[in-house]
């Protein structure tokens, strides 16, 4: 199986080619969103400070990761927690616009029950 493991390298070699090139992006606005901006959460006001400052997260208010303006006009500095509320909400309203709103919209999504055929092994034993 020399090929199958030559695919494995391949694909092992992307992945890490495309996360280095995402921290390396991630540093650049990062960095600079520290320098234009205090360490203070832009929606809890929670402080930062060199200790914990791996807590404090850049958002990008658009969404966009490649939108970096020098300026800093499409960054919000956010704690981890606040950053995934906001992701969160985001994908809330992206849900909400394309459904009826019903929960059987919602619902019918669902394509596995693991639990479909539960009684009848439960009562082969």
């Amino acid at each position: 199986m020399p090929g199958k493991r030559t695919n494995t390298d391949a694909l092992d070699k992307i992945v890490s080619d495309a996360r280095r090139h995402q921290d390396e992006r991630a540093k650049t606005y990062r960095e600079q969103a520290l320098k234009l901006y205090p360490w203070i959460c832009g929606r809890c006001e929670r402080e930062f400070t060199r200790a914990n400052l791996p807590e404090l997260t850049v958002h990008h208010r658009n969404h966009n990761h490649d939108d970096n303006p020098a300026d800093g006009s499409n960054w919000e500095l956010l704690c981890l927690y606040c950053h995934d509320n906001e992701h969160q909400r985001q994908l809330e309203a992206q849900g909400q616009g394309s459904t009826t709103g019903s929960a059987a919209s919602t619902a019918s999504g669902a394509t596995h029950n693991p639990f479909a055929d539960l009684k009848g092994l439960l009562d082969k034993k």
